[in-house]
């Protein structure tokens, strides 16, 4: 989920689908010898079946909120050579209202001035000029770095209730979409435009019933006005749950329309469920104990490639933070709890590059990580566990990978250095 008050997933698939897919996987975190034996089946049908070439996408979202309680400028991606590693940057995010794109924070995207100590080539923004903000930090990055594209994300958890209204006419959100994205003050800033409706004719923090087409029809839409020299993408939930968000929307026969998916595979657990159980967000694969039957990135994935989507046009997801619950006793998972942890920004959720020091890996499960420090109980991906989805991503031949979202790495970025 892409916001600052992440949503939850409940993925739920029969355990049959990704017994092949996770098996190698598990092996490889720590699992039983049974998932070790498992894990020598699936090689065998890996080696019978050429492995597909994954993608080499990869894509960071940068927040525009960012910029004020966290101190992340656009800067902090060339400092901690991120700008060398990323391919693409979804800047987060445009509004939708009235059925139509509109700017979130103006001041922050193009007003505020930037001091010569805060901009990226070491220049401080003059009164004059015509554009300043978090816009002109992102051209000076893509001048350092001429094949860095960027696009503007709309929506959101906060801002996707406008997407109702823009369902009903389509051609008028898409053109007021292209006017804005395309605006000749910042036209060479973006490449293109990312959708982030959460959730097409399901519930989020609002509930669209605006029908299972809805969706197509927008992309469709937004694929006829931008054109082919344009990026037109989407992230998209991961709920696989037979009969849940994924089958709400057409998401197969949107797919033709946009260049990739970002498919949200994190936040399947979390401690919006107070008591626990203890679960890892952002679990790879199923394992013995799992809460919700196949709350995990590859049954997303399975759902997904199953509809027909191809590999090539999904990029797997990670968070670049943690979840957490308070009042644990276990440090295996599924354990109970008595309410969210305590975080810098909100409770229950804080960035890789806080808990690295503060309650660093004690183990992991279902390739991802997680720790027990006092009372308190984290999941959270690691250089180490990146290293193990990454080889999954491969596998799949998926297109690539993307991240919610910068600020939450190290000065130096170690968790994206671990995907590039």
């Amino acid at each position: 989920m892409h916001t600052p008050h992440p949503s939850r997933f409940r993925a739920i698939v029969s355990a049959a689908c990704c017994a092949v897919l996770g098996a190698g996987l598990l092996a490889g975190a720590g699992t039983t010898a049974t998932a070790a034996t498992s894990a020598q089946e699936a090689a065998a049908d890996v080696q019978a079946a050429p492995q597909a070439k994954a993608g080499s996408k990869v894509l960071g979202y940068f927040t525009e909120w960012g910029t004020y309680d966290r101190k992340y400028h656009v800067k902090n991606i060339e400092t901690s050579g991120s700008g060398a590693r990323l391919t693409h940057i979804n800047y987060a995010f445009g509004n939708v209202t009235g059925g139509k794109c509109a700017m979130g924070d103006a001041y922050a995207a193009t007003d505020r001035a930037y001091t010569a100590a805060e901009s990226v080539d070491g220049k401080a923004d003059t009164w004059d000029q015509p554009l300043r903000g978090n816009f002109n930090q992102l051209r000076k990055l893509k001048q350092k770095h001429p094949d860095l594209k960027v696009l503007w994300s709309f929506g959101g958890w906060t801002w996707s209730a406008g997407f109702g209204e823009a369902a009903k006419n389509p051609a008028a959100f898409a053109q007021s979409c292209y006017d804005l994205v395309e605006n000749s003050k910042w036209a060479d800033v973006f490449d293109g435009i990312d959708i982030d409706w959460e959730y097409p004719n399901a519930c989020g923090a609002t509930c669209d019933t605006s029908g299972k087409a809805a969706f197509t029809n927008l992309m469709q839409a937004l694929r006829a006005k931008f054109g082919s020299k344009n990026l037109v993408t989407a992230a998209i939930t991961a709920d696989a749950t037979p009969g849940g968000k994924i089958d709400a929307a057409d998401y197969a026969g949107a797919a033709r329309y946009v260049d990739w998916y970002n498919p949200m595979t994190y936040d399947f657990f979390g401690a919006w469920d107070a008591a626990g159980p203890t679960a890892p967000h952002s679990p790879l694969t199923s394992y013995a104990g799992i809460p919700k039957a196949d709350n995990h990135s590859s049954a997303t994935i399975a759902k997904l490639k199953g509809l027909g989507i191809p590999a090539s046009k999904l990029l797997l997801g990670i968070g670049f933070y943690g979840r957490g619950w308070t009042g644990v006793t276990q440090a295996a998972p599924g354990g109970t709890a008595t309410g969210p942890a305590a975080g810098t920004y909100e409770q229950g959720i804080e960035d890789y590059k806080v808990l690295k020091t503060k309650c660093p890996a004690t183990g992991t499960v279902a390739g991802t990580a997680y720790a027990k420090c006092g009372s308190d109980w984290w999941s959270y991906d690691t250089p180490a566990t990146i290293a193990t989805k990454m080889n999954y991503k491969n596998q799949q031949g998926l297109g690539g990978t993307f991240f919610w979202e910068l600020s939450g790495d190290t000065a130096n970025g170690e968790l994206i250095k671990a995907i590039k």
